[in-house]
C-alpha cells in the first residue's frame, strides 16, 4: 500500500490496516496473549501480543492528545512529556505498564475506540490542515497520523502473522 497522500486514502490506509489487524488480533488464542515471544520495540527485549496492543492504543492516544493540545492552544511535547524521539523504547515500556492490568478484550476494545476516534479526526479535516499545512517541523498532520496507525497497523499485522506462523496457529 502507498503512502497516502490525501484525506480519501488516508482514511483507506487506516480502515483497511485497522480491518486486518482486528482480524488477526482476533485469531490469537487467548492463553497465548501474554506470552512474551515478539521481537520488542527495544533492542534485546522481548514482547507479547498484549504489549504490542498496548503500544498500538498508546501511539493512537497520543496522535489525539497532541490535537487536542494543539487545537487547544497549548505545548504540544513531541513524542510524549519526558521522552524523546531517540528514547522510543522507553515510551513503548510505559505503553506496557499503562494497559497492563486491562484484560486483552478491554484493550482490544481500547483499540477499536482510539482508531475509531482518529477515523473521526480525519473525516473532520480537510485535506488542506491534513496534507497542505505543516503541523510538526516537517510534517503534516496526515502524514504523522498515517504514521501512527496504518503504518504500525501493518508492522503488528506482520508479526502477528508470523509468530502464527512460527507456532503454527
Amino acid at each position: 500500500m502507498a503512502i497516502p497522500a490525501n484525506k480519501k486514502e488516508l482514511i483507506n490506509a487506516i480502515s483497511e490496516s485497522y480491518h486486518k489487524l482486528k482480524c488477526e488480533l482476533l485469531l490469537v488464542p487467548k492463553s497465548q496473549v501474554n506470552t512474551k515471544e515478539l521481537n520488542g520495540h527495544s533492542k534485546g527485549t522481548s514482547m507479547s501480543i498484549h504489549n504490542l496492543v498496548a503500544y498500538l492504543v498508546g501511539w493512537g492516544n497520543l496522535v489525539m492528545k497532541w490535537h487536542e493540545n494543539k487545537n487547544q492552544g497549548r505545548p504540544v511535547d513531541f513524542p510524549e512529556t519526558g521522552y524523546k524521539w531517540n528514547d522510543l523504547g522507553a515510551l513503548a515500556n510505559k505503553f506496557y505498564n499503562d494497559y497492563k492490568g486491562d484484560s486483552y478484550k478491554d484493550l482490544l476494545l481500547k483499540l477499536e475506540i482510539t482508531t475509531n476516534g482518529i477515523l473521526n479526526l480525519v473525516e473532520n479535516k480537510t485535506n488542506e490542515e491534513l496534507y497542505v499545512d505543516l503541523w510538526y517541523n516537517k510534517w503534516t498532520l496526515g502524514r504523522l497520523i498515517q504514521l501512527n496507525t496504518s503504518s504500525p497497523y501493518k508492522n503488528a499485522t506482520g508479526r502477528i502473522r508470523q509468530w502464527k506462523k512460527n507456532r503454527k496457529i
